[in-house]
């Protein structure tokens, strides 16, 4: 019997950020944004698991890219706030879902900043939110499934995970929880109901 509902963020809730993210801070620092990308990939792992603040993060990015830092209190939040955008026919489900009695919660890869700004949306259907950063752990790591699951107090085979991402959904898998590979609202709904 199916307990929880667990979901990610981007790609998932609302549309994937990340393109929009590179390119408008790609532009901000005045560098291409291939070569933005390339350069956040090698100082990415150690802040989305909250080892380095978002200043720390900028000044390894700046000095290797060799540009300022920016000069703005949270550049990574002034990008999230100009590309988020939620899907709403995903929201109104997952609102019907915890009309019905399921927990639903929140499990994403993402940084303090985002984090700051999940909380300021005051979303109230939310059981449990579980963030990368704060945990010290990012999917596809095992760990930060068991973590979610002991925390909603439910075993695995009593859980339905949707990701957008191959890798998520498998370790998901392997850890015994039901997954959805996101695609769409019309396909995720339609599968989410066939489990439920």
């Amino acid at each position: 019997m199916i307990k929880a509902i667990i979901l990610d963020w981007g790609g998932v809730l609302i549309d994937n950020p990340v393109a929009g993210f590179m390119t408008y801070c790609s532009q901000y620092l005045k560098v291409p944004k291939k070569t933005f990308i390339e350069t956040t990939s090698k100082f990415y792992e150690d802040f989305a698991k909250g080892k380095v603040t978002e200043n720390a993060f900028w000044k390894n990015v700046c000095s290797y890219l060799n540009v300022a830092v920016p000069s703005v209190s949270s550049l990574l939040t002034e990008a999230f706030r100009a590309v988020y955008s939620e899907k709403k026919e995903v929201f109104s489900i997952v609102s019907s879902l915890k009309d019905k009695g399921y927990k639903i919660a929140l499990l994403s890869n993402t940084e303090m900043p985002m984090v700051n700004f999940f909380r300021e949306k005051n979303y109230s259907f939310f059981d449990l939110t579980v963030f990368s950063c704060v945990e010290g752990v990012i999917k596809p790591d095992k760990k930060i499934y068991e973590i979610t699951l002991d925390r909603l107090k439910i075993k695995p085979q009593e859980a339905v995970f949707i990701d957008d991402k191959e890798e998520n959904i498998l370790s998901g898998k392997d850890v015994g929880i039901n997954a959805i590979l996101f695609k769409n609202p019309q396909q995720f709904k339609k599968e989410l109901l066939s489990l439920l």
